[in-house]
């Protein structure tokens, strides 16, 4: 009968039991959003006073949480740049190292420009970017969704000639490589209310760095531009032959 009696024992009132409120994105540390946005402070502490921290600046442990998902880029040409430092996560995206690669190989062809535009736009003001992407679902292949994130970086030089990145792809990977349709893109200013750079189109419309429009080169005095008219024969009248003097004959020996 002992088993059966009340319990006596004196409980707190509900009301004076105190407990810590925790957080589910404590529980959960690879949530897009969180590992982007420690990507995102960790460059902010490094920059301090300056617009843009340095490439020698970034040490591993500091995001050691995001490393897997981190990556660091070369400027090599005009909305062009290559991998130097890729964590796990974009290795197995790809199916591959990707050490050396281009960065727009993470795209399709199709969102390649806008991609390459965007990237020169970071280094070029320089500013933030982030970006969606999309891959569709295929053979062996599931649907995948990515954010991504860019972050300049200046050289040894002090160019603004690097950059930090961070993607992160939400589902099963399935057959490697997968690439990405760039769906929606947004450029944020370093310092908050400032001004942004827009991504210009890419092409020949001048030099993309300072804005100047190409000019088409101007003819000498006197040249005559080609015509698409014009026949075999008249193009050869325009060449001149030149004689060119004869070399004088070895004269013979005479025989003793």
């Amino acid at each position: 009968m002992s088993n059966c009696q009340d319990d006596t024992t004196a409980h707190p009132p509900v009301a004076d039991r105190t407990g810590q409120i925790l957080q589910l994105a404590d529980f959960n540390p690879m949530q897009p959003a969180r590992l982007l946005g420690d990507v995102r402070a960790y460059w902010d502490s490094l920059r301090g006073n300056r617009a843009v921290p340095a490439r020698s600046d970034i040490q591993p442990q500091g995001i050691r949480r995001a490393l897997d998902y981190a990556f660091i880029l070369e400027r090599i040409a005009p909305g062009a740049a290559r991998f130097r430092l890729a964590g796990q996560h974009l290795i197995d995206l790809m199916g591959m190292e990707v050490r050396g690669m281009a960065f727009c190989s993470l795209a399709n062809p199709s969102s390649r420009g806008r991609l390459s535009d965007v990237l020169e736009s970071v280094f070029r003001a320089p500013q933030l970017a982030q970006m969606t992407l999309h891959a569709k679902a295929d053979y062996a292949r599931p649907e995948l969704s990515a954010r991504m994130l860019l972050l300049p970086l200046t050289s040894d030089l002090g160019d603004v000639t690097r950059a930090l990145g961070c993607i992160i792809a939400e589902g099963q990977i399935g057959v490697a490589p997968r690439r990405f349709d760039l769906t929606q893109d947004e450029v944020i200013p370093i310092l908050k209310g400032g001004k942004t750079l827009p991504p210009s189109p890419s092409g020949f419309e001048g030099d993309r760095r300072t804005g100047t429009p190409l000019r088409p080169l101007a003819l000498a005095t006197g040249e005559r531009p080609a015509r698409l008219t014009d026949s075999p024969e008249s193009r050869r009248a325009l060449f001149k032959v030149i004689t060119l003097p004869q070399a004088p004959q070895p004269t013979g020996t005479s025989q003793g």
